[in-house]
């Protein structure tokens, strides 16, 4: 039986294409403030109001959902409410 030879497809051998590779079992860099949405992790912030603003903006869109940042290094949460709104007419 003949042996048939088989072409492979080039490679890009670039210097300007870096690969990183990304393990699935390194965690990622956590800040101290963690947004949950329904109790699952969405994002972290370092700084309080930047996670309450993007919590806001969550909450403004979805206002049923659940939306809490937790404290890592208090061990707290605090959920997110909107500003009350303003009834017109009671002026």
């Amino acid at each position: 039986m003949a042996q048939r030879q088989i072409k492979m497809p080039a490679k890009k051998n670039s210097d300007d294409e870096a690969t990183e590779i990304v393990s699935q079992r390194a965690k990622p860099e956590r800040g101290r403030y963690l947004l949950q949405v329904d109790r699952q992790t969405k994002g972290s912030f370092q700084d309080m109001e930047a996670a309450q603003s993007a919590g806001r903006e969550i909450k403004a869109g979805f206002p049923v959902l659940q939306v809490a940042i937790y404290d890592s290094v208090n061990s707290s949460h605090t959920l997110v409410q909107l500003p009350a709104k303003r009834d017109s007419s009671s002026e």
